[in-house]
């Protein structure tokens, strides 16, 4: 259903212009930018469900990879939200350099969409500062994920540098089964007790791939 389909009263365009800007919802908002739904969901309805899926911290700061995986949002949709979400960082004078905050497990899965697809298995490492704000992201290295090639050494040098109050890990699965394994779980327990020890917490261990991502915090599975 599109805007003009929908009864006046419901429009946002004429909220807006009745009311104002500012009496808009978000989900309104965004509704304006993508102008059409799709076949059975309107237009409003479709973005309830993207801010549903992203808290508004993320919201800003969500890449084109993963916008395009939300059912409704085609290449013309995603680059005009895209777009919106720049203009207005720049207009506010933050630039594309905002520090995002990390407040959910869907925040960090965020972060790492640009590994889900890779062949080989990708171990990056988010450093967040007191606020939770995401200071640097870093790949660690490059295949196989074991205990004896991730040494918690490598993760907590970085957090140290920039004086990272706790990080949060995360991995690709290329398999495509984003289910944490054995040695996922051996390597996490590892970083976690060298972090107790260095005063760094790992707040949590995302693993990511093309069908969707897990989180070992929200599993309960860090210990």
């Amino acid at each position: 259903m599109k805007l003009k389909d929908m009864p006046r009263v419901l429009r946002p365009r004429e909220k807006l212009v009745e009311k104002g800007v500012e009496y808009l919802s978000n989900a309104e908002l965004l509704a304006l930018l993508l102008r059409s739904g799709v076949v059975g969901t309107s237009v409003v309805e479709l973005s309830r469900r993207i801010i549903k899926r992203y808290s508004p911290a993320s919201l800003t700061h969500i890449g084109y990879d993963d916008l395009i995986t939300v059912h409704g949002i085609n290449q013309a949709k995603a680059c005009t939200i895209l777009a919106a979400f720049e203009l207005s960082k720049r207009a506010a004078g933050l630039g594309s350099n905002a520090l995002p905050e990390i407040q959910k497990s869907i925040d960090a899965a965020a972060q790492l969409t640009f590994i889900r697809n890779r062949k080989k298995e990708y171990f990056v490492v988010l450093y967040l500062n007191t606020r939770d704000q995401l200071m640097k992201r870093e790949i660690i290295s490059v295949g196989t994920l074991d205990s004896s090639l991730i040494h918690p050494r490598e993760v907590f040098q970085p957090a140290i540098a920039c004086n990272a109050a706790r990080v949060i890990l995360g991995h690709n699965h290329p398999s495509g089964d984003h289910t944490p394994s054995t040695a996922d779980r051996s390597v996490t327990r590892r970083i976690v007790e060298a972090g107790k020890i260095l005063g760094i917490s790992v707040r949590d261990h995302i693993v990511i791939s093309e069908h969707g991502y897990s989180s070992m915090a929200d599993k309960d599975m860090l210990q």
